[in-house]
């Protein structure tokens, strides 16, 4: 054999080497070692090729079904606030999510709770305003206004009345976040036990979904439960209200547990409503994928409430502070004409 052919045995054995792990007998004659290590880092570095070729591949469809999904989005909601992308949003969402679950509660834990009481006067009945006038306007732009309450498109012209939906669908949109501040207060009050994770979950999903709402079907059949909430969030908002007036309204709060009440109702009503359209034989709604998240948002939202509703006031956990008040009179009786 000449020296050629024995520099190339040589070169395939060595490439044959790395190919493979090294065999025990290898491992026994020395070398098997480093043979071993190389092997190694050669399987980690295909490894991490891979997945960097992967991710990449699958950030590209994303990106390709992003903008194929965008050329469907409503033209007119383009240029308003927080429409551009879902990005800043989901940012907003995520510091939300951090300073509720984790950073707030840290700062506070060595500091006395924030005395809010004005503050949230002011906010809660601001947000009923608020939200009777959302009530308002989704009245008068399309469900007391001409809507059927079965097969109601959205109707993207430039018309005054099709703008007015879009634009309540927008201000609907940002109250979601103007919503964010009851956990933040709840934070700040050190009212830790209150975070729940239906309520945190409700504050966080709801503006993210939305987006995609007023970003290509503001108005038609997917807009009824924004009407049904607002409602529900004037009631609920004024009893908050009243709440923070203090002591001296307690009296008048004896419905706080109908409050769960209303709240399950409104899921019933909307998964109701939306139910219809899987029976209609042609509903030619532009994005179905929204009436199938509703649904699903309407029955998750549904099991949610009757599980706190189960645990709250079936087992008698939280019952309004006017009705343990009566208990105890019925209990333990009077002491010096004062509840004991």
């Amino acid at each position: 054999m000449n020296k050629s052919a024995c520099t190339t045995l040589d070169q395939s054995q060595s490439e044959n080497s790395l190919e493979t792990p090294p065999t025990v007998f290898n491992s026994a004659v020395g070398g098997g070692a480093a043979q071993w290590e190389n092997w190694e880092q050669r399987e980690e570095i295909r490894l991490y090729i891979w997945v960097v070729m992967a991710f990449v591949e699958l950030t590209s469809t994303a990106a390709q079904l992003y903008d194929k999904w965008m050329k469907r989005a409503d033209p007119r909601t383009k240029d308003w606030l927080l429409m551009s992308s879902p990005l800043p949003q989901t940012i907003i969402i995520s510091l939300y999510i951090v300073f509720v679950m984790v950073l707030g509660p840290r700062l506070m834990e060595n500091r006395k709770p924030f005395d809010l009481k004005r503050v949230l006067i002011l906010y809660n009945f601001s947000v009923v305003a608020l939200s009777v006038y959302m009530s308002y306007e989704f009245v008068m732009s399309g469900w007391g206004t001409g809507y059927s309450f079965g097969c109601d498109l959205v109707d993207y012209s430039r018309s005054p009345q099709a703008m007015r939906m879009a634009n309540t669908c927008w201000l609907y949109y940002f109250s979601k976040f103007i919503e964010l501040l009851d956990t933040v207060f709840f934070v700040l009050r050190k009212k830790n036990n209150q975070i729940s994770f239906l309520h945190v979950y409700h504050h966080s999903i709801m503006p993210f979904t939305w987006w995609f709402g007023v970003r290509f079907a503001p108005g038609g059949l997917g807009t009824f439960h924004a009407l049904l909430n607002c409602i529900v969030h004037v009631i609920m908002y004024t009893y908050y209200g009243l709440s923070a007036l203090g002591p001296a309204y307690q009296k008048y709060l004896w419905w706080k547990k109908h409050l769960t009440s209303i709240q399950l109702l409104q899921f019933v009503i909307v998964n109701l409503h939306i139910a219809q359209y899987f029976f209609m034989k042609d509903c030619p709604y532009p994005f179905p994928l929204f009436i199938y998240i509703i649904a699903v948002y309407g029955l998750v939202f549904l099991f949610l409430f009757l599980n706190f509703w189960y645990h709250a006031y079936t087992k008698g956990k939280r019952l309004p502070k006017i009705t343990k008040l009566q208990n105890n009179n019925n209990n333990n009786g009077l002491k010096n004409g004062k509840l004991e």
